[in-house]
């Protein structure tokens, strides 16, 4: 199966879609929610348990499996798929976001989504920038592992190499993550680099466009390449790397022009104006690719995405919050260590269909969790997929049926106690 995008329904008025992503190993339902396995696992979640709780896509981290297992070593195996036993779509991050974590935003809380003052990342004056952890210049960016201290070195060349050998159905270019709080100058400065790094990602990508090698020999290589547009807070700078990143182009052997197969949007966001960000870049991007919006899941978030154009979100956040008791309900997180829940002997949802609430009540997972015991995070963790999996495809289908905005209002008067 070769990669395509189809756009079934359009918003009206909005710059949402519903559409249908065609890749070599399945097909992804957009809008869709990208299950995060990051190290070839989703945390505490076998890959039958992903599949059966409605994930369609898993994304691994490029610079987690770079430095283990190694992405010679997933080559070996035959990718990432048959690696972690994984038979669906599959996709990788470039990297570029773990700069910005060993860079700039190491020992901060400065996240994807930032809310409080953070000292950015400045050039020094050599020309590169020097972050804690990662030193970025116009080659590429000198990291550190945090696994053993030793050094690295990505370029846009190196991290394409590594995504082919990792063999994800969608992989994304090389670029520099900043914080929302950098100065204009620098976020400047870090598109222009990513611009002139996606354009080296794209033609590494071209070269390896014909045949590729894997544990089973030579064959044609079908991944499909996204370009990630950046530029921070600022409108001209994001509408900017929108342009040249949707426009970047190379010519064929057969002489035909081609560029990005969809688009990535990276870069950290201030809280009050990431929708705007996400619409200023999806009324340039070509409509008739897929976008990504990098590291975003919270349910407003979502909904804020889709109504503004994307098609695809990976985040952390379910799993991460399932593991310390944060779980999703319809009205709200609850915190399942809470004093209230230890005789609560209900489902966490009445109606909802995850095998954690076919099976198990509040009162036992909270009695997991105090026990520490490991299958507290699974079954947390189960849920909160669950949940978000499924308000993705829910939402996606109020698209189809002509009710978005009705049930955007109902769902998040409910779950945030007031219209958001």
């Amino acid at each position: 199966m070769a990669f395509s995008f189809k756009i079934e329904k359009k918003l009206q008025n909005a710059l949402g879609r519903a559409g249908v992503l065609e890749t070599p190993h399945g097909v992804i339902h957009t809008p869709a929610f990208v299950v995060v396995g990051t190290k070839a696992t989703v945390k505490a979640l076998s890959p039958e348990q992903v599949k059966d709780l409605g994930a369609e896509v898993v994304l691994g981290n490029t610079y987690h499996l770079y430095l283990q297992p190694g992405d010679e070593r997933i080559q070996k195996a035959g990718g990432l798929g048959k690696f972690m036993n994984w038979h669906g779509p599959t996709m990788t991050d470039s990297g570029g976001f773990q700069v910005f974590s060993l860079g700039e935003a190491f020992g901060t809380n400065v996240t994807k989504i930032a809310s409080e003052k953070d000292v950015s990342c400045e050039p020094d004056s050599n020309g590169g920038a020097h972050c804690k952890l990662a030193r970025i210049d116009e080659d590429g960016v000198t990291f550190t592992s945090h696994i053993d201290g030793s050094e690295h070195h990505f370029t846009p060349e190196r991290s394409i190499e590594i995504q082919h050998n990792i063999g994800a159905d969608i992989i994304f270019a090389f670029d520099e993550c900043t914080s929302p709080h950098a100065s204009y100058e620098y976020q400047k400065e870090a598109m222009e680099r990513t611009h002139r790094w996606a354009t080296r990602s794209l033609m590494r990508h071209k070269r390896a466009r014909g045949l590729m090698r894997t544990s089973r020999g030579l064959t044609r290589n079908k991944q499909a390449l996204f370009g990630i547009v950046q530029g921070g807070r600022f409108k001209d700078l994001r509408e900017e790397s929108a342009q040249v990143i949707g426009n970047m182009e190379f010519t064929r052997t057969d002489g035909s022009r081609g560029g990005f197969d969809g688009f990535g949007i990276g870069g950290s966001f201030d809280k009050e104006d990431m929708y705007s960000v996400v619409g200023w870049v999806n009324k340039i991007l070509p409509e008739e690719k897929p976008r990504h919006l990098l590291g975003i899941g919270e349910p407003m978030d979502l909904f804020g995405g889709i109504e503004n154009g994307t098609d695809l979100f990976d985040c952390v956040a379910p799993t991460r919050m399932g593991r310390n008791g944060s779980i999703y309900t319809e009205n709200g997180r609850i915190n399942i260590l809470n004093a209230r829940f230890a005789d609560d002997f209900a489902s966490i949802e009445e109606n909802c269909g995850c095998y954690t609430c076919k099976n198990y009540t509040k009162a036992y997972i909270a009695h997991l969790f105090r026990a520490k015991e490991m299958f507290a995070s699974t079954l947390a963790s189960i849920h909160n997929l669950y949940f978000i999996v499924n308000l993705v495809k829910r939402i996606r289908q109020s698209i189809l049926d002509d009710i978005f905005f009705q049930f955007k209002e109902e769902f998040l008067r409910k779950y945030y106690g007031k219209d958001k």
